[in-house]
């Protein structure tokens, strides 16, 4: 027999909602299970439906990114420099 399949990455954590002045609130319990700190930076992806409408918003932490980025790009430009 093969690995347990583990859970799905996705799951809905909170639901929040903006404020007058267009900020989003994560909750404390929340920020404590991912180890948020104050100040860290996060890049918002968003993805759309055919029609062009929001579908979701994704945030990703930047470091993350930044090595995904490295990953993708990285072997590219390797080859571009030779």
């Amino acid at each position: 027999m093969g690995k347990k399949e583990s859970a799905s990455c996705c799951n809905v954590e909170a639901v929040v909602s903006f404020d007058k002045r267009g900020q989003l609130v994560l909750p404390k319990d929340l920020r404590e299970k991912f180890k948020l700190i104050e100040g860290e930076k996060f890049a918002i992806v968003s993805c759309t439906n055919g029609e062009g409408e929001l579908c979701c918003l994704n945030l990703i932490r930047t470091g993350e990114l930044q090595d995904l980025i490295k990953g993708f790009l990285g072997p590219a430009f390797i080859d571009i420099m030779r």
